[in-house]
């Protein structure tokens, strides 16, 4: 199996300190990935908080997780048809097109998908989804 793929939900945890950030950290420790998209959440929930997301970007490179133990992986055509796909198959859960991005990610890498999102437990689906918390 690939390296496990981070939603924003669960790198958002991890950066706040919330509950499931260990099980983030321990991910992070053997190397994770996230789609373009996800990374886009993150950055744009940072900017909420009024802090620039070069200024996270930075801070992660310095500290060796940004292009080594967290990888931001491009969202490719393929991608984009999972998505499509499972709009349909996931509108009763209200997922967003990110959430449906980062298990577009997940199935297209045959990867577990790690997040904070309690509503995921519900997926039945062909990725292997981890709440962590």
């Amino acid at each position: 199996m690939s390296e496990p793929v981070l939603d924003a939900s669960a790198f958002l945890a991890y950066l706040q300190a919330e509950p499931g950030a260990e099980v983030v950290q321990k991910a992070l420790a053997r190397g994770c990935c996230m789609s373009a998209v996800n990374w886009a959440e993150v950055l744009s929930k940072v900017a909420e908080l009024g802090k620039p997301g070069h200024d996270l970007e930075a801070h992660l490179e310095r500290r060796q997780l940004l292009g080594t133990a967290l990888r931001i992986l491009p969202f490719a055509r393929e991608d984009a048809s999972v998505v499509g796909d499972l709009r349909l198959q996931t509108r009763h859960l209200g997922l967003s097109l990110g959430d449906r991005a980062c298990l577009a990610l997940g199935q297209r890498l045959g990867a577990l998908v790690l997040t904070a999102d309690r509503t995921w437990a519900r997926l039945d689906g062909q990725v292997a989804v981890q709440v962590i918390r």
